[in-house]
């Protein structure tokens, strides 16, 4: 279902712009927005593998033990009557500590009570798309997206028991072709609404082993005090799911983040 939520953001958007009453749109030549986003990571861990010719298979959810709020950057350069090129940069970066309540044993290795492992993620993304507008008038703008999109997920573990440690770190990163919409409008004066959903897939770029998609959507409500300076408010989804193949079978990452976003614009 979640693919499909920037279709509804779309759909929610065009249905509030015919049911109020309209405003010109402001002829930005570039429009850059600072901001923040207050981030709630969901997580879940599958794989897949065969055992003595028996398949295995596991499931698991996890978190990294709160929200976290991160830097969000966006902005919008308007070259022609329906042309633009929109760019975006998201960064999350956090770290979870657990301790054991009780001891672990696997064969003749046992981890005792008041070991701890840590857990530490790091994801970016960054793109970069034409945006041609198909409708384009005083009042509502809608545009066709394509561009290029790079996307970095880091992941390390480490924990420790007595005098017997262990860390491992795997980073993935590259680029691949995206695919989006944009929809803006202005409901009142010095307001106006923009919503944009955005796809790629991981076999369209050079993401290596990984097989999987991301999918993004977001909106927001901003209030123009003057013609350069304004203030917004929104909601922002991202959902990374991949696989990676190897020898031993298969590992999988879904990834979801999401929240509230907030700062400031600067028109020009």
């Amino acid at each position: 279902m979640y693919r499909y939520l920037p279709l509804k953001l779309a759909a929610i958007a065009a249905g509030t712009c015919f049911a109020l009453p309209a405003h010109a749109l402001d002829d930005d030549r570039f429009t850059l927005r600072l901001g923040a986003m207050h981030v709630d990571a969901q997580s879940e861990l599958r794989g897949s593998t065969e055992f003595a010719g028996e398949p295995i298979e596991f499931s698991e959810d996890f978190d990294f033990g709160g929200k976290e709020t991160v830097p969000r950057l966006e902005g919008q350069f308007r070259f022609g009557e329906r042309n633009r090129l929109l760019f975006n940069y998201f960064s999350y970066d956090k770290d979870q500590r657990a301790t054991l309540g009780d001891d672990i044993s696997y064969d003749d290795v046992t981890i005792p009570a008041g070991s701890f492992a840590e857990a530490e993620a790091d994801f970016e993304v960054a793109s970069l798309v034409y945006d041609f507008a198909v409708v384009e008038t005083d009042t509502f703008s809608w545009g066709l997206q394509a561009g290029v999109e790079y996307a970095s997920l880091e992941g390390r573990v480490y924990a420790e028991a007595g005098d017997d440690s262990y860390e491992a770190r795997d980073v993935s990163d590259g680029y691949a072709p995206v695919i989006g919409t944009r929809l803006a409008f202005a409901p009142a004066e010095h307001v106006r609404v923009v919503a944009q959903g955005q796809y790629l897939d991981a076999d369209w770029g050079d993401f290596g082993d990984y097989d999987g998609d991301l999918s993004r959507a977001n909106a927001l409500v901003e209030y123009r005090f003057t013609e350069t300076f304004g203030a917004y408010v929104g909601y922002d989804w991202f959902k990374l799911d991949v696989e990676r193949s190897g020898s031993d079978g298969v590992l999988g990452l879904d990834q979801e983040f999401k929240g509230p976003i907030a700062g400031v614009t600067l028109a020009f």
